[in-house]
């Protein structure tokens, strides 16, 4: 009987075993949703949008480190946000290109954060271009994510002092060199190796009075909404 009974207690304890371990194996197995098995190589962008919040909020403060999320001083003084999107604008347009996969995307970016240098910083101790932004990719007829966002992180090291004036003076201004930038980093992201690609990609139109109100990514329904 007690033999019985221990084979019994046996037999459960294997069974709960079991059952525990299938849970924490489910528990700690990754998400794995259709969308993010789509790797950025097997894609071609075949247009884009930037936006860039009207919550970003800009300083012109001469520090040397101005609080704010979108510090620009490479353009005379306008209308920051617009200036941050042209600038991206201008790098897709370099970058874009040569995606060649075979599912083709929208390309949606937002930016979070274009902090580059004071004319302070830049004419003495010099610091970092700190540039955050993520990129959405969307289906172009269903609008739709088919891949995973990723947030990037492009800062690097800004030229200050006596090299940010021989740099300019041979006109690698600040502009330039984020543009560079950007559009290399675009195409580290996309999986692109040449610029090989004969035909440009064209940009959506984002007026500036409607930017605020495409602050998050396109959703179902009607194609234009929000754009024009």
């Amino acid at each position: 009987m007690k033999y019985v009974r221990m084979v019994a207690l046996i037999g459960m304890g294997i069974a709960v075993s079991g059952c525990a371990s299938l849970d924490v194996a489910s528990r700690n197995a990754p998400f794995e949703a259709p969308a993010a098995a789509v790797v950025a190589p097997s894609m071609k962008v075949v247009s884009y949008q930037v936006r860039v919040p009207q919550s970003l909020k800009v300083s012109e403060a001469n520090m040397y480190y101005p609080s704010g999320d979108i510090v620009w001083r490479g353009e005379p003084l306008g209308d920051r946000h617009v200036q941050v999107q042209k600038i991206f604008e201008e790098s897709l347009g370099r970058a874009t290109p040569a995606s060649n996969g075979k599912l083709p995307v929208i390309l949606d970016i937002e930016v979070t954060r274009f902090h580059a240098l004071s004319e302070k910083a830049r004419y003495t101790v010099g610091g970092r271009h700190e540039i955050h932004f993520t990129m959405n990719f969307l289906n172009p007829e269903t609008l739709q994510p088919v891949a995973a966002p990723k947030k990037i992180d492009a800062t690097f090291k800004a030229f200050g002092g006596a090299r940010a004036v021989n740099a300019e003076q041979n006109g690698i201004t600040q502009k330039v060199r984020i543009t560079g930038h950007l559009a290399g980093v675009i195409q580290q992201e996309l999986g692109i190796t040449a610029n090989t690609a004969p035909a440009p990609v064209k940009p959506i139109p984002v007026k500036p009075d409607v930017v605020s109100r495409n602050a998050a990514p396109l959703l179902n329904g009607d194609k234009t909404a929000g754009l024009y």
